[in-house]
């Protein structure tokens, strides 16, 4: 069996973090980090190197742009897709496949459920996942 995809999710709604984490790992093909806010997941990232990162718009402090600006510039983060899941964009947005590309970057609108976040990953990985 191959190893789990390894996921950073950074959000500041802890009940939220907790159930998406939950989800995907219990498929057994995800190993899901955690992060509170935007510089604990910078963080992170730069300790774990994940293969995809779920990443909240509006969080205090520092808000989700201002992460992905963050990872962008730095050489050993800039390669790493990252999903941004936000209420600012709708399902209709989104369509089918529970993913949008907007303005370049890939986003999902919350609240989101387990087998359209695994397909958005799969996507953004271009990796097949059986859901």
């Amino acid at each position: 069996m191959s190893e789990p995809t390894r996921i950073l999710l950074i959000d500041d709604e802890e009940d939220f973090c907790f159930f998406v984490k939950g989800n995907l790992e219990a498929t057994g093909r995800f190993r899901v980090l955690t992060a509170s806010d935007g510089r604990e997941g910078l963080e992170v990232a730069r300790k774990s190197g994940p293969d995809l990162i779920l990443l909240d718009m509006i969080m205090p402090e520092m808000s989700g742009d201002e992460v992905a600006f963050e990872l962008e510039n730095d050489p050993a983060l800039r390669d790493i897709p990252v999903i941004f899941l936000t209420a600012i964009v709708t399902k209709q947005e989104t369509g089918r496949d529970n993913l949008a590309l907007i303005g370049g970057r890939n986003f999902i609108a919350k609240p989101v459920q387990t087998q359209g976040l695994i397909k958005a990953i799969q996507k953004a990985l271009q990796t097949e996942y059986p859901v």
